[in-house]
């Protein structure tokens, strides 16, 4: 049953996105979502919340975590969020990277003609250059590749 004067309910309001309640108390928390008002011990919504909750489970598939959508949500004003999502925006980029670099390996080790692609030299080549510098226990790192060509160490987050 759906609220009078326009408001919903923390229940209708999860239900319209078929989310548990306890994940919108988690927002709360977190410190994403805020109830428009409460009445009583009871948390009240309206629209514009529809959009906050669309909002962070787009935000949350793109890959952003709770904490950066706080920041962007919470950001003084168009220009910072656009500066915080800049900022997402070059790690989604070598995220990305590492995934088509990973991706190249994996399909070699598929179609690799060897019988077993751990004997293939190209293979042992491959995992030679990606070797981490130094002791390895500082930063760790990822072997970026162009396919198969020219290698560079990109920092794993």
């Amino acid at each position: 049953m759906k609220s009078s004067d326009g408001e919903l309910t923390i229940g209708e309001l999860a239900a319209d996105f078929g989310l548990a309640t306890h994940v919108l108390r988690h927002w709360e928390s977190v410190g994403v979502l805020h109830p428009a008002r409460r009445v009583g011990d009871r948390r009240r919504y309206n629209d514009e919340h529809r959009f906050r909750v669309a909002l962070i489970l787009q935000a949350k598939a793109a890959g952003l975590s709770l904490e950066q959508i706080r920041e962007v949500v919470e950001a003084p004003d168009g220009t910072a969020r656009r500066d915080r999502l800049t900022a997402f925006l070059a790690e989604l980029d070598e995220r990305i990277e590492r995934l088509r670099s990973a991706r190249e390996l994996v399909a070699h080790a598929v179609g690799c003609p060897h019988e077993d692609f751990l004997a293939c030299a190209r293979m042992r080549e491959i995992l030679h250059d990606c070797r981490i510098p130094g002791n390895g226990t500082a930063d760790a790192h990822v072997c970026v590749r162009e396919p198969f060509g020219g290698d560079r160490v990109v920092p794993d987050r």
